[in-house]
């Protein structure tokens, strides 16, 4: 009996288009939540603004090694890495990146109605 032939997983996403869109997404959500935090955290410690900017950029960093979804991650990261500085964390407001644009969608279109059988 001979083994399946196997084909390697292809984690390139800049080939093929469905996924560069998702890797899009991805990027601007992580950019919408990264402006939410680095407002919220300035407005805790405003004299820190550039420190913050530092951490910011550093977990983001951080977040990409881990993952292909790093705005889950990020929140977390920058969290830890605040309070080794010895800084209490902010209360952030949760960021909906992805609804928003489902929902405008949804708001455009008309109401639609269906019917089972």
């Amino acid at each position: 009996m001979k083994p399946e032939k196997t084909r390697p997983m292809n984690t390139e996403l800049t080939t093929q288009p469905n996924k560069t869109g998702f890797l899009q997404t991805v990027v601007v959500a992580l950019g919408n939540l990264k402006r939410q935090l680095q407002h919220d955290y300035e407005q805790a410690y405003p004299d820190l603004r550039e420190i913050i900017h530092l951490v910011l950029d550093e977990e983001e960093s951080r977040a990409w090694d881990l993952t292909l979804f790093p705005h889950l991650l990020l929140p977390d990261l920058v969290e830890a890495h605040v309070a080794r500085l010895n800084l209490r964390p902010t209360q952030t407001k949760p960021v909906d990146v992805f609804a928003k644009r489902a929902r405008d969608r949804f708001e455009r279109q008309q109401q639609t109605f269906a019917l089972c059988a």
